[in-house]
Parts: structure tokens; sequence; C-alpha cells
């Protein structure tokens, strides 16, 4: 199972840290994923980064959100920066152990961000 920790609150141009790490397990994952899931809207891919830290953005977080990811904690990160309203929205992070190809066999529960 992953949980994702971070999200919370915040004023607009706040920046908040979203972690995910696996629980009670620990898997050598290859791409790994973040999510977002805003009420009535469809789930978007917000970013995705591999073990050699090549990442991927969408177009509505690039230049202000940032995934990372420690390999050896097996742990993924997102940096969110200059948050605005729209970006509310529960996030989630995904694993895989195979290639980034869009999808994901496992899934976080998600953490709730609100800018407000």
């Amino acid at each position: 199972q992953l949980v994702e920790s971070g999200g919370g609150l915040v004023q607009p141009g706040g920046s908040l840290r979203l972690s995910c790490a696996a629980s009670g397990y620990n898997p050598r994952w290859n791409c790994m994923g973040w999510f977002r899931q805003a009420p009535g809207k469809e789930r978007e891919g917000v970013a995705r980064i591999v073990p050699s830290g090549s990442t991927w953005h969408s177009d509505s977080v690039k230049g202000r959100s940032t995934a990372s990811r420690d390999n050896a904690k097996n742990t993924l990160y997102l940096q969110m920066n200059s948050l605005k309203p729209e970006d509310t929205a529960m996030y989630y992070c995904a694993a895989d152990l195979g290639p980034c190809v869009g999808t994901f066999q496992y899934w976080g529960q998600g953490t709730q961000v609100t800018v407000s």
C-alpha cells in the first residue's frame, strides 16, 4: 500500500510538499507518479518520475511543482509552490514496477490539498 502525506489547507501563493511511501514493504519501484482529482472533474496526471530522476510534469503545474524521489527510501515527493485555488484536489501517488507507459498498478488513498 502506498501512503501519501503532506496535504492540507494553504493560502494562494503558498507551498506544500507531498510525500508518498510504501507501507509494510519495500519494492523497487520503477515509474512513480502523482495524479489529482478535483470534485466533478476527471483524474489528471500531474507528474511522473523514473529512477534516474527524469521527470514529466503537466502543463498545469509545470514551473510551479517538482516531483522528486529518494530511491534508497523508495519515497516519492511533490514540491508544490505558488499554489492556486485551481490546484485544490485530492492528490494520489501511484507506482509501478514496469516502465512509464501511463498505467500504474499501485495507488495510494490520497491526500487532500485545499488552496483557499
